[in-house]
């Protein structure tokens, strides 16, 4: 299917590796545009040398999205070297497993914060060309009881700000939504060092999931990509869980 995103632009927060970099693939494989930004040096340079043999036009920057002002200079520069952004994906996350201040702290600065200051600030942008997607990387913690405390709150928090910015940018023909990522796997991630430090745990949850295996990136990014695209032009507001059946209830 060809998801009518050639030529057009996408915006990918924490994209060096993981679900972020897959997104940021997807969206190139597609002819998109892209740009990308994440803390560490080597891993974005390794990125964003996939994305240019792509043949798209890629914008890469060091970034700590957790610094108001280091943010907006990344996605002014996006801006200016895309000179349009037809989709933003806010993906980071400080994966904090605890419940002290800190854990809340990282969670709201990392995982909430910069979601909400990224779509602050290409809203106008997007508004201006006519229209546009944002999707929110939550996650299944986001939706029922068992992880822990900071973590769940902010994932859910990200679903809940999706929703009401849906229904307020939909005259401006911005789609807003959220995707729940169940349990994912990929090389020097959470759970590959779950695996490596606490196998009854990896095996516990492995177990739980009804389709009997973790998921990958590409799988998270097929859907975050569809629903930026004008093939989901009728999709806003909604949740997508892409866990293999991890999320048990009705709604």
């Amino acid at each position: 299917m060809d998801l009518e995103l050639r030529g057009k632009s996408a915006i990918v927060t924490g994209a060096s590796k993981g679900i972020g970099r897959a997104i940021a693939l997807a969206f190139a494989a597609e002819g998109a545009d892209v740009a990308i930004c994440a803390r560490g040096k080597d891993a974005l340079d390794k990125t964003a040398a996939e994305l240019r043999g792509k043949g798209v036009n890629v914008c890469a920057t060091t970034c700590d999205v957790s610094d108001a002002g280091a943010l907006e200079a990344f996605l002014e520069e996006a801006w200016r070297a895309l000179r349009r952004v037809d989709a933003l994906i806010n993906n980071p996350s400080a994966i904090a497993m605890g419940d002290d201040d800190e854990a809340w702290r990282l969670s709201f600065n990392v995982d909430m914060m910069p979601a909400v200051r990224a779509t602050r600030k290409v809203v106008p942008w997007m508004a201006e060309n006519g229209g546009g997607s944002i999707v929110h990387i939550s996650s299944g913690s986001g939706r029922m009881a068992g992880s822990p405390p900071a973590y769940a709150a902010m994932k859910a928090a990200l679903i809940s700000h999706s929703k009401t910015l849906a229904v307020a940018l939909a005259p401006q023909r911005i789609r807003v939504n959220a995707v729940a990522p169940g349990s994912i796997f990929f090389t020097g991630g959470f759970w590959d060092m779950v695996r490596l430090q606490d196998r009854p745990t990896y095996d516990a949850v492995l177990a739980s999931i009804p389709s009997k295996r973790f998921g990958n990136p590409e799988e998270v990014a097929n859907a975050v990509v569809f629903l930026s695209s004008p093939k989901a032009s009728w999709i806003t507001g909604a949740l997508l869980g892409v866990d293999g059946g991890q999320y048990p209830a009705n709604t």
